[in-house]
């Protein structure tokens, strides 16, 4: 039943996401790449539990730079078949570059989604491609909690709010493109801003 009522399903109800910081996409991926797509193929991926066959794009990748994954080179990607049931596509022609986070399947192989971070790289800040490097990293202990409407409150000391959407009304807002969600050594989080990687100790005598 899930099945049918997905195959009638339109496009914009089929596949929902919520939004995230792209430090938590981060955090939550295997790996993080910088990319080109170079072709596209649809290929076989087994059967579902009725014994038909599942089929996924098979996206041959040139990896430009890791951030986050195995030793090995990622030299496919593979998503749904369309964006309807959450597959992510992809520009082929070998010109655009992208950062993509997803799962790892092993074997130079991993697997995206619509609901991953997959972005131009041109459309990245400044701060988010320094990020990218280590900052990011030292914030994955902490819980960035989206803030729908003002006012909003921690709940612990190991979060921080976003809240892009209660004081912009978009996603990819000041904090989402400046400022990343760092753990101090105290132990709490708070957002730091700066295009320098933070030290160890800088939130001992600096305000983020």
């Amino acid at each position: 039943l899930a099945v049918l009522l997905l195959g009638r399903a339109r496009p914009t109800d089929a596949c929902s996401c919520s939004p995230i910081h792209p430090q938590q996409a981060f955090c939550n991926a295997d790996v993080v790449i910088r990319a080109k797509a170079v072709s596209a193929k649809e290929v076989d991926s087994g059967n579902d539990i009725y014994g038909n066959p599942i089929k996924r794009i098979q996206y041959e990748v040139k990896q430009i730079k890791m951030f986050k994954g195995p030793d090995q080179d990622i030299e496919f990607i593979y998503t749904a078949p369309s964006t309807a049931v959450c597959g992510q596509p992809l520009d082929t022609g070998g010109k655009k570059e992208y950062l993509i986070a997803g799962k790892s399947e092993g074997d130079g192989k991993m697997h995206i989604t619509l609901c991953d971070l997959v972005a131009t790289w041109d459309s990245l800040s400044p701060t988010q491609k320094k990020s990218l490097n280590q900052r990011y990293q030292m914030g994955c202990e902490c819980k960035i909690s989206r803030c729908l409407s003002i006012p909003c409150f921690v709940s612990s000391s190991d979060e921080c709010l976003w809240t892009d959407w209660a004081m912009e009304k978009i996603v990819g807002g000041r904090q989402a493109k400046h400022y990343a969600c760092i753990k101090r050594s105290d132990g709490s989080c708070a957002w730091y801003r700066g295009m320098a990687p933070p030290k160890q100790e800088f939130l001992d005598i600096e305000d983020p």
